[in-house]
């Protein structure tokens, strides 16, 4: 098998042990051919992957590494993160299986930050296990933000459709209360930004949805989108100063997708997790990947969850890790080319 020099390096935390995340990550290297397009480099332990393989009756080697600095091209690489070989109970909720998402995660990001791997793919972990005196954060996300630098934002990707979210995992209480402008303008320029460095869209087109239903229908529904949302959008575009337009709406939530609204822009902004979330999964599911913008490094994981109900039954779908691993490895190389571009700008006589 041939090996390009510029093979993406793509560092891998296994998530919660007791999930699908384990499963997933060995199905998708299982096929040779992704040798060819990247280098892997998952953080968890030889002899629990040597478990999982055959346990799900897998055929595929790892070469077992000690630091990620050893990472050899054309192998599946394990940086062994602790001495013990831990304990697997599938589809079960616990504290041990947790703590040691969070460490293979805590691997991975410091191997990100040191260079040693290119990108950062996360199989699913399992919110309420991970919380510790050590680790307190609703997800991924905020973590990643914190180690990262930038300004996180959840950003769900698919080759049909894009949705960012003005907030994430908030309480529906307190949804109104924490979209200001200063959020409103922070999230959009993220997604701005992201389309033109990521995605190579050199002039984003990006809608909008409103808070409240009807987009408050003038006030008989709350005020939020005529005192807050839409002035915010309007001073955006007048930002310009050139006439154009780069942020559409509020447009009515509930409507917006069923009429096809969507396919008319880059992006969609959502108020709110479920807003957002629903109809892109309902849309894409499977076919989706989480991608943390607004990041100084490069995040993908799958679209779904730990799925415990499904765990060590061998039925998992791997299809969205596989993508968020392209996915991954496409923004690489589209944000170098974006920097390099940036760097050499034409003049103009």
């Amino acid at each position: 098998m041939k090996h390009k020099n510029s093979l993406t390096k793509v560092g891998i935390s296994i998530g919660d042990i007791n999930g699908i995340g384990p499963e997933i990550v060995l199905k998708c290297f299982e096929d040779e051919r992704m040798l060819e397009f990247c280098t892997p480099v998952i953080f968890a332990h030889t002899k629990m992957l040597s478990y999982l393989k055959r346990h799900f009756n897998l055929s595929l080697k790892f070469q077992g590494i000690s630091t990620p600095e050893k990472t050899i091209q054309g192998k599946i690489n394990v940086v062994n993160i602790s001495k013990n070989n831990p304990k697997i109970e599938f589809g079960k909720e616990d504290k041990n299986a947790g703590n040691y998402a969070v460490r293979s995660l805590t691997a991975a990001t410091n191997a990100l930050k040191n260079g040693e791997i290119d990108v950062l793919v996360t199989a699913p972990i399992h919110k309420n296990s991970i919380q510790s005196e050590n680790f307190n954060f609703p997800g991924h996300t905020d973590y990643l933000e914190k180690e990262l630098g930038g300004n996180a934002l959840m950003f769900m990707v698919s080759e049909h459709i894009k949705v960012g979210l003005l907030t994430d995992h908030v309480p529906i209480k307190d949804i109104s209360t924490t979209i200001t402008p200063e959020v409103i303008k922070r999230k959009i320029k993220t997604i701005s930004d992201s389309l033109k460095k990521d995605f190579g869209i050199a002039v984003p087109k990006i809608a909008v949805l409103g808070i409240n239903p009807h987009t408050g229908d003038n006030g008989v529904i709350g005020s939020e989108d005529d005192e807050i949302l839409r002035p915010t959008v309007n001073a955006l575009n007048v930002a310009l100063k050139n006439g154009d337009k780069y942020v559409y709406g509020p447009y009515a939530a509930d409507s917006f997708f069923g009429s096809k609204n969507y396919k008319n822009f880059d992006a969609i902004v959502a108020a709110y997790h479920d807003q957002g979330l629903i109809p892109f999964k309902t849309l894409s599911f499977g076919e989706g990947v989480n991608f943390t913008a607004g990041l100084n490094y490069i995040r993908t994981s799958p679209d779904h969850g730990t799925a415990f109900d499904i765990a060590g039954k061998g039925v998992a779908d791997y299809n969205s890790f596989s993508k968020a691993v392209f996915e991954a490895i496409k923004i690489f190389k589209k944000r170098k080319e974006y920097s390099q571009l940036s760097q050499n700008p034409l003049k103009l006589k």
